[in-house]
């Protein structure tokens, strides 16, 4: 278990603005202010991905704020395509790393999200939370960690020895018809609730979602055999307006969202990824993150469109900023 602490908010942050924090909307401008060019974004998605991220609502104000989505034709060379701003890519397959890596060499102007040797981090479900558990925060809003968890890559017959040496306490049965690799991570009761955090660049929004009920040794009594869950989460099972127990519903404190997302930003080198975090029952301020995604369904977060946007007009102030004369990074 590590902690969570402080960021510069003087005061720390109400109760009703951390309740606020999944509602929060973009008040945007009736007209955005006119481009000089515009911003190009060629996107590498599977047509699924595409078909879910790249909706009407997104394309229609891209247009507005001068944002051009383009297609990349992944049978021709990257370098013969373009000219991009920007790649937004989430593709699989080490000849498309390889050729995503060639390019930012030789295109070092264009923005590319994000980079391949950095998404492999999230990729490997082994090592997904070790930058999570390697945290190491001051004490002040609230205690984050990590379950404990198991990797199996061996004869299943050993997992059941493997659990009690790694001191696991799971609600599972079974054990040995399972089929390695795998990994096992022990279950948190957590009131039935998951708290998605999305992370695009340094803007955080928080969902809440139905997720697993809680378990206790009576359930376990009665089912011989595995202990079967529905799905952890989806679409479907938003809980924004649900009747909830208020110390189930109240979202992680917003000033340890914020420094939770800037170390991992800082430390896996990704602008583009959610966090998937639970409050152990019967807590009010121990949290633990159980999953991250690389560019996530982000046409389920309320407002995404205008979030995105923003990021990638940003993106490019950014650039311009460092183009002008006297400009020093500060770094080394």
């Amino acid at each position: 278990m590590v902690s969570g602490g402080c960021v510069g908010t003087e005061g720390g942050a109400e109760p009703e603005e951390s309740a606020a924090v999944a509602a929060e909307e973009q008040v945007m401008p009736a007209t955005a202010p006119a481009r000089a060019r515009e911003l190009v974004v060629g996107y590498a998605l599977t047509s699924k991905k595409a078909k879910s991220f790249l909706q009407p609502k997104l394309r229609g104000l891209a247009r507005k704020k001068g944002i051009q989505f383009v297609a990349i034709d992944q049978k021709l060379p990257l370098s013969d395509q373009g000219p991009f701003d920007v790649i937004l890519h989430k593709l699989t397959g080490k000849e498309w790393q390889r050729r995503l890596e060639e390019y930012r060499e030789t295109h070092p102007e264009v923005t590319v999200l994000d980079p391949p040797g950095a998404i492999e981090h999230l990729l490997n479900r082994q090592s997904m939370l070790q930058e999570v558990s390697k945290l190491d925060l001051a004490d002040c809003h609230g205690k984050v960690g990590v379950p404990k968890q198991l990797f199996v890559n061996t004869d299943p017959l050993s997992i059941p020895a493997a659990v009690m040496r790694a001191g696991l306490s799971l609600p599972l049965a079974s054990l040995t018809k399972l089929e390695p690799p795998l990994v096992l991570q022990e279950f948190v009761n957590h009131g039935g609730v998951l708290f998605k955090v999305y992370i695009v660049g340094d803007a955080i929004r928080v969902v809440r979602r139905f997720s697993l009920p809680n378990v206790d040794e009576g359930d376990l009594s009665n089912n011989a055999g595995v202990f079967r869950f529905p799905r952890v989460s989806c679409a479907a099972a938003t809980a924004e307006d649900a009747d909830l127990d208020p110390h189930v519903a109240e979202l992680p404190p917003r000033p340890l969202l914020e420094i939770l997302a800037r170390e991992l930003r800082r430390r896996l080198g990704l602008r583009l990824f959610n966090i998937d975090m639970i409050r152990e029952h019967g807590t009010r301020d121990r949290f633990y993150v159980i999953d991250m995604n690389y560019f996530p369904g982000y046409g389920k977060m309320p407002g995404y469109e205008h979030v995105f946007t923003d990021f990638l007009l940003s993106l490019d102030q950014q650039k311009e900023y460092k183009r002008r004369p006297g400009y020093t990074s500060g770094e080394g």
